[in-house]
């Protein structure tokens, strides 16, 4: 088994860890340090639930190694609420537009949707959300609300 000292900032703290070559960064984040906000689907890369930024950028979890996210910074799921516990614009919309149903899918939208508002600072069209959003699958929702979702995360974030 080969072992691997890992130095990784997650949700703005340096980890400093020796793990397994092995380990995918879903895994990791989940098991050893206890942010389960990061959900595990299909396993492929496919459904986007294992969304979290790196760098600022999305990236599928269970696609990537830790070994590979050393010296990097992870932002999951459990960075967006404030120290107070108060909710991220984007969370308070998915909740006030009943943008989320089983609740599986969220953390990766809500991950995706941070790096769009990020790169796209502008109101988008349904259509530049839809493109933005693809990359991540929910069976219950149907979209719709998800959409207007983000859009009141632009309004909520000013």
């Amino acid at each position: 088994m080969s072992m691997n000292t890992v130095k990784i900032k997650v949700n703005g703290r340096l980890i400093v860890k020796e793990i397994e070559s092995r380990w995918l960064l879903s895994d990791f984040l989940r098991d050893k340090l206890g942010l389960t906000g990061t959900h595990v689907g299909c396993e492929h890369g496919v459904c986007g639930a294992c969304t979290v930024l790196i760098d600022g950028e999305p990236v599928r979890s269970c696609l990537m190694l830790a070994v590979q996210a050393d010296g990097l910074e992870v932002e999951t799921v459990e960075s967006l609420a404030e120290d107070d516990g108060s909710l991220h614009p984007i969370q308070k919309a998915f909740a006030n537009n009943h943008a989320l149903q089983c609740g599986f899918c969220t953390p990766g939208f809500l991950m995706s949707v941070k790096n769009f508002m990020e790169i796209h600072p502008d109101v988008p069209t349904d259509e530049e959300i839809r493109e933005a959003i693809s990359g991540n699958l929910c069976r219950c929702t149907g979209y719709s609300n998800i959409i207007k979702a983000v859009k009141e995360a632009y309004v909520l974030k000013c």
